[in-house]
């Protein structure tokens, strides 16, 4: 029988997000991400946390407007609790990064510059993929980026290839914000979709390729004058192809045990200790073509 008095059932969270992305209800999303994470924070789930809490910060400071929305108090306590989040010392989110920064320190300029690029080169298939949302096609040219940044450690290159560097920089960060990024995803084989926004979090994977390659292109700048004091290489990049929000938004508990994430993790040390051993740019360019083969996800 109809039921024509009683209360509505209150939505699930996932059709308040779905509901939100289906409207373009920018500041509406980021207010339900900021309550699921206050929810998990508040349930000791800190990985789900950092999630949650950092797609609603990742949301309002991209717009003005979707900021005032929101409002002060939510954005002051989201900072607040992400600050709180940051001082978490075992959380993989902090100790994975920590860690390379650490061992970075260890490496010269160049070798952290390989370091970070060989990590960019195992996101090449899964960039290709991204790359059929629309307003993506920007992360389709990870795998020409790859080969033309690894070259131009020896040669410097043409004008033309500098400059399409450039506009493929641009297009990076202009990436966040948009629409898509919010809602858009991709079939993953007998698993769930990866979404674009998972590739936010505090590893930020689209910032940092942004963030790299602009280092990279003041580099090759700075060379192509003669300058003595040359750009700093950043270790940040590392981590990028961990995808850690996949795996929590999907359900694990522990990042460490996720097969993906072991996999790439064994991957990163066995680059900083291929790194630290000196290898020829032959033997840099073999490993390179053969990550940009990977699916990180399988």
């Amino acid at each position: 029988m109809f039921r024509l008095f009683g209360k509505k059932e209150a939505a699930s969270p996932e059709e308040r997000l779905a509901e939100c992305q289906r409207k373009r209800d920018w500041a509406g999303l980021a207010k339900a991400y900021y309550g699921l994470g206050v929810a998990a924070m508040d349930q000791g789930d800190l990985n789900k946390a950092q999630l949650w809490l950092h797609r609603a910060d990742t949301i309002y400071s991209a717009d003005d407007n979707v900021y005032d929305k929101v409002g002060e108090k939510l954005v002051d306590d989201c900072s607040g609790r992400i600050g709180q989040l940051e001082d978490e010392e075992g959380l993989f989110y902090n100790a994975v990064p920590a860690e390379i920064e650490a061992k970075a320190e260890e490496l010269n300029d160049s070798q952290v510059r390989v370091w970070g690029l060989l990590s960019i080169a195992r996101l090449a298939r899964l960039g290709e993929r991204l790359a059929t949302l629309p307003g993506c096609e920007v992360l389709g040219q990870l795998d020409w980026a790859v080969d033309l940044m690894l070259h131009s450690f020896q040669t410097l290159p043409s004008q033309e290839a500098y400059q399409h560097l450039m506009d493929m920089c641009n297009a990076l960060y202009e990436l966040n914000g948009k629409p898509v990024y919010y809602s858009g995803e991709i079939e993953v084989p007998g698993r769930v979709p990866f979404q674009l926004f998972d590739l936010n979090g505090p590893f930020g994977v689209e910032q940092e390729l942004n963030g790299y390659t602009d280092n990279h292109l003041r580099l090759l700048a700075a060379l192509s004058q003669g300058a003595e004091e040359l750009p700093t290489a950043e270790s940040s990049i590392v981590g990028c192809a961990l995808l850690p929000d996949y795996y929590v938004r999907t359900g694990a508990e522990r990042l460490e045990e996720v097969p993906q994430v072991r996999a790439e993790l064994e991957r990163i040390w066995s680059d900083y200790e291929f790194v630290c051993s000196g290898p020829s740019w032959e033997a840099v360019a073999e490993r390179t073509a053969r990550y940009k083969e990977l699916d990180v996800l399988a």
